[in-house]
């Protein structure tokens, strides 16, 4: 609007067509904050272009004129990462909703190559239809979007067998933040030519261009899957379970996840529709899920026997392998439905830390009574993808209480130093999956080394020098000296 120059709002409809413009408020409104409430900041458009050249005919007007942009896909961001910051100047959102063509799909090299903006659910649907399968699964899987899953490195439940978002890319697409596009789509399961350019922009989180396109890996269809609910006395004992199934099933072990009885206990009082699969009064469960690409018909047996023999040496209480599709898929609602329930329940925050998994434990254990020495008001819920160490450390504290703080951000700030300085102690991250955003740079500063900082920021001036691709996200504006 009246931020911008003359005469831009028609040059970007030029490029991306009348209807690619978005400046009403009602238009603007799910663009400008994110979707869990904590992030708004002001935009004076949003853009949506419908193919790479736009998105690159956009950054370079951008470039001359020196306006802000803020690459955007399904919004469904942790961090705050792919919206304004609350005192943005002038700038765009770039949101790749329109750029969702499956460009190919090549079943003998198992890669499918798509626009950035095609939704995670519909790359699995176009893999499965082939036979083949893509295993980035999320919570958000139906609406969040490849570009913005490949910008913040995503996890998921599968990593355990498959790894992160960056696992699964074998080559990407990029507009540069000068308008050039650097066309990395290869389909080359080797190619040992230099520099692994395509790792610089997977978990940049859009700070150091606009990832366009993907070359993502297929693989071969689960045909069996075995799935169980398990009772466990603690996070030791489901350390030790998840050692005795890895021990016997390290192929076939896609999901191993833990989650505390006050978790399950919110979302039974929350979210309607999920029963609890094991009943009885038990400190924590476990979410179990072998998958095997060749149909045995043994896996549950297998898995039950494997539950039978933890029981036996006291490692589990109790434990149910899903007689049924439905049955597992009940399972996994529970696992699904921890967000909604803890954002119904209080002001919750998540800390996405990771430590070696061995050290889970001991790390919830000295993080809990940390918390509990300082925060009275803090209720502590614990979920983990515990096969990868990443543990989701909850405080939740009553929305009156909140609301009456003098500081929220203040006091969010100081409970999360407490729970990362703990982290920090067990060699760990303060971010496993969800990113930095706009909501961690302080705790980058703060946690990344030196070195690794200031190679960051040095790469950071060199792709983006004017520092007009999402600032002030990952990196805090750049301080003297960081980029020489």
């Amino acid at each position: 609007m009246a931020r911008l120059l003359p005469g831009l709002v028609e040059q970007f409809a030029a490029i991306v067509g009348a209807d690619g413009v978005r400046q009403a408020p009602e238009d603007l409104r799910a663009h400008v904050t994110d979707w869990r409430l904590r992030y708004t900041g002001p935009t004076d458009a949003v853009l949506l272009p419908r193919s790479t050249e736009d998105v690159a005919r956009v950054v370079r007007l951008c470039a001359e004129h020196r306006i802000a942009i803020v690459p955007q896909g399904g919004n469904t961001g942790q961090s705050g990462g792919s919206v304004p910051l609350a005192d943005q100047g002038p700038n765009v959102i770039v949101n790749l909703t329109r750029m969702n063509r499956i460009r190919a799909l090549d079943r003998d090299n198992g890669t499918i190559s798509v626009d950035a903006g095609v939704v995670l659910q519909t790359v699995q649907a176009a893999a499965a239809e082939c036979g083949r399968f893509f295993p980035l699964t999320l919570g958000a899987e139906g609406s969040c979007q490849i570009g913005g899953n490949l910008s913040t490195n995503a996890g998921g439940t599968n990593v355990l067998r498959y790894g992160n978002a960056r696992d699964q890319a074998i080559g990407l697409e990029v507009v540069l933040p000068d308008g050039q596009v650097w066309d990395g789509m290869r389909k080359l399961r080797k190619d040992n030519t230099g520099y692994d350019l395509k790792s610089l922009f997977i978990g940049a989180e859009g700070t150091l261009g606009i990832i366009t396109g993907a070359v993502l890996k297929l693989y071969a269809c689960p045909v069996e899957r075995a799935v169980a609910w398990a009772a466990v006395s603690s996070l030791a004992a489901a350390v030790q379970t998840l050692t005795l199934l890895r021990d016997s099933f390290e192929s076939r072990l896609s999901a191993f996840e833990y989650i505390s009885r006050a978790q399950l206990q919110l979302v039974r009082q929350h979210v309607p529709g999920n029963a609890d699969p094991l009943p009885g009064d038990y400190e924590g469960y476990l979410l179990v899920e072998l998958s095997d690409s060749v149909a045995t018909g043994a896996l549950d047996e297998m898995l039950q026997g494997a539950l039978a023999s933890a029981i036996e040496r006291g490692l589990l209480e109790n434990a149910v392998v899903a007689a049924s599709h439905a049955h597992a898929a009940a399972f996994w609602k529970v696992r699904h439905s921890v967000s909604e329930a803890n954002r119904a329940h209080g002001m919750s925050l998540n800390h996405d830390v990771a430590v070696p998994t061995s050290l889970v434990p001991a790390f919830v254990e000295r993080a809990t009574a940390a918390v509990q020495s300082r925060f009275a008001q803090a209720e502590i819920i614990t979920v983990s993808h515990l096969g990868d160490g990443n543990v989701h450390f909850l405080t939740i504290f009553p929305r009156p209480f909140w609301e009456q703080l003098e500081s929220p951000s203040g006091y969010a700030a100081d409970v999360r130093r407490v729970v990362f300085d703990v982290a920090t102690e067990f060699d760990g991250t303060f971010s496993a999956e969800h990113g930095v955003g706009q909501g961690l740079t302080a705790e980058l500063e703060r946690y990344k080394p030196a070195v690794g900082l200031r190679l960051m920021h040095q790469v950071k001036g060199l792709l983006d020098p004017l520092g007009i691709m999402n600032p002030g996200k990952v990196l805090r504006p750049s301080r003297a000296g960081d980029e020489r």
